[in-house]
């Protein structure tokens, strides 16, 4: 066998290798951006605390209601992120999502009613990621820190039997949530297609801490005011496809 022509084949041999391991340059590199999209199932880790009646009739009361509480329903959405590199491992990226509606469940005392209310959350965030590996690569694992800014519409106590039991026939609520900056930790992997197409995986976590005002008003119109604080805390699950341009 020709000694020169087994080099030459080797030699081809490895630099296509070579290039599957080190994936298709210039896929990220600095100046350009990624957008993705895709599932993001968002699962609430945390509860409420019990509720306490802080006034009646305009007099101040600041009775606790022992065993009351409360926790957030999981819920799936369209969640959308946008990249920009601003070197070939460092890019700021803002995560949104499709409005999403969360359920607000009764627990302890309050877990007969089973669905008390519903939210629905709007939670951004924007974050500083780092990627390793070089720009080329295919396999590119990142870590994301960053903060987030949760507002709340909507905010609904639907649940007729509680809203009587709580004020009586014929009595009426009002809901509030109040909105929160949080931190967002992040950590996730891209995989390039192709030059320009990429799926990623990725899971992050908010310590979210919203307070809870339910304004209640009863047939003869005197107002009870109660409070709560819930501990949504939600770790997400984001598996997306992407295109960096």
């Amino acid at each position: 066998m020709d000694f020169r022509r087994t080099m030459s084949v080797g030699g081809v041999a490895v630099c296509i290798c070579s290039a599957s391991l080190a994936g298709i340059a210039h896929a990220q590199t600095a100046g350009s951006i990624t957008t993705s999209a895709g599932w993001l199932h968002i699962a609430p880790q945390g509860d409420a605390t019990p509720l306490t009646v802080q006034s009646v009739g305009g007099v101040t009361v600041n009775q606790q209601l022992a065993g009351t509480g409360a926790h957030a329903s999981s819920t799936d959405t369209l969640g959308i992120t946008t990249e920009y590199y601003i070197t070939d491992n460092l890019g700021v990226a803002m995560l949104l999502g499709m409005p999403l509606k969360v359920n607000l469940i009764g627990d302890g005392t309050l877990q007969k009613y089973g669905v008390l209310g519903t939210t629905r959350p709007m939670p951004p965030a924007v974050e500083l990621r780092y990627h390793l590996f070089s720009a080329g690569s295919k396999f590119r694992p990142y870590v994301g820190l960053g903060a987030n800014y949760t507002w709340f519409t909507q905010v609904r106590a639907t649940n007729s039997r509680f809203i009587s039991d709580s004020f009586g026939p014929g009595g009426s609520v009002r809901a509030t949530l109040g909105a929160s900056w949080n931190p967002v930790f992040e950590f996730g992997a891209n995989y390039a297609m192709t030059k320009h197409w990429s799926v990623g995986a990725s899971v992050n976590y908010m310590p979210v801490k919203t307070n809870l005002t339910l304004y209640g008003q009863t047939a003869t119109g005197t107002q009870i005011v109660s409070k709560s604080t819930l501990r949504l805390n939600p770790l997400s699950v984001f598996l997306n496809v992407a295109y960096t341009f």
